[in-house]
């Protein structure tokens, strides 16, 4: 199969972990139906596996790293797989929560090696625009998941989803096989101090800096649905169609990256206009009491921005890294979801002290440092 399949089998095997991530949202109710249990313990099954990735993520990255991406993508497949497909045969909540810890280890591998199989096989002037265009399957994933799983549960039962996700998974295994290349280069064991150093250590910083832009962008995202509806008052068919516009802003910056990052040339100054513009639109959103087509036009902005700084970040981290691409890569991710985990308690425990608009500016005010962060980090580097 030619290797310009390659792209198109990463963005459905990245869809397929979004979709199973974000998936349980509307099927929490069958779920506690058929484990006897309440829906709001059967919600531990999302926290499992955010956990399991979370913390799972770097040593994911550094075996990738060690034993090549090919072997860590394949087997991830499998697990993805065999994971979904056992949730469908458990007769326990408590099992279906250590299934779901697997698939958060199998996610953990996933991610950080697509992103690190791209910038071994994609020349750095590219890089941008193909991690653009993979996590766009990602963001269909996440946009599509939920909805998709509704309709299957609702027609076919809760097990339908899972089979499906463990069936797409096992097809992207059997194209991955034939797709993903043999030679890809792997990190030395012992690898010495060098020259390497500072571009390493300026790939820790501007990771520190994504998980405070990406992580205050993201958190603020959960509190736009409710804006909306106390704003604007909204009714939930309303609020959820507004907030669509996100995603749609977010899918636009997905496929628009490749184009920013050769229009700038450098994933630098990219990184920074992009952070910048998520941090203003994100702030003016939800703390300034503008009309609601200005507020939708925030919304796609902010996601649009958003959607080209993730592409741009990882890349640039991928050049910084040298050798430890996976180990790197998945660091950003650990640090992505557990930003995301203590700033949404941050904010919610802001805006039920002091008010919604001190606690949105606060998440406006980490995703500018995190953009400032970037910027400097950068600088320190070109």
């Amino acid at each position: 199969m030619p290797s310009r399949f390659l792209l198109p089998v990463l963005a459905i095997t990245v869809c397929m972990v979004g979709a199973a991530e974000f998936m349980l949202a509307p099927m929490l109710a069958p779920l506690a139906t058929a484990f006897h249990t309440s829906p709001m313990q059967a919600s531990g099954l999302v926290s499992a596996y955010a956990l399991s990735y979370a913390a799972a993520a770097p040593l994911m990255g550094w075996i990738s790293d060690r034993a090549g991406r090919r072997g860590v993508l394949l087997a991830a497949m499998l697990l993805f797989a065999a994971d979904s497909l056992a949730l469908t045969l458990v007769p326990t909540l408590d099992a279906a929560m250590a299934l779901r810890i697997l698939g958060g280890l199998a996610a953990a591998a996933t991610i950080p090696t697509v992103f690190a199989l791209i910038a071994d096989r994609i020349p750095p002037s590219r890089q941008a625009g193909a991690m653009g265009g993979v996590m766009l399957g990602m963001t269909a994933g996440i946009a599509a998941g939920p909805a998709v799983a509704g309709l299957l549960a609702e027609a076919w039962g809760w097990r339908a989803p899972f089979l499906v996700i463990a069936a797409s998974c096992l097809a992207a295994f059997a194209a991955g096989w034939f797709v993903i290349p043999r030679d890809v280069s792997r990190a030395p064991v012992n690898p010495r101090p060098s020259a390497d150093e500072k571009p390493a250590a300026s790939a820790y910083r501007l990771l520190m800096a994504k998980g405070a832009w990406n992580g205050s962008a993201v958190a603020g995202y959960v509190f736009a649905g409710e804006v909306l509806r106390v704003r604007y008052a909204l009714d939930v068919a309303a609020v959820g169609i507004a907030v669509s516009v996100f995603g749609m802003g977010l899918a636009i910056g997905n496929m628009l990256a490749g184009y920013a990052s050769r229009r700038y040339a450098r994933e630098q100054d990219l990184l920074v206009i992009a952070t910048v513009v998520v941090a203003a639109s994100m702030t003016l959103f939800l703390t300034v009491a503008i009309g609601l087509p200005a507020a939708l036009g925030c919304l796609l902005t902010w996601g649009a921005a958003l959607g080209i700084a993730a592409p741009a970040s990882t890349a640039l981290l991928a050049q910084r890294a040298g050798a430890n691409k996976g180990k790197v890569l998945a660091t950003s991710e650990s640090v992505n979801n557990l930003s995301v985990l203590v700033l949404l308690p941050v904010a919610a425990s802001a805006s039920a002290t002091y008010g919604g608009t001190p606690a949105a500016a606060l998440l406006g005010g980490i995703c500018l440092s995190g953009a400032i962060l970037s910027a400097t980090a950068v600088r320190q580097t070109v």
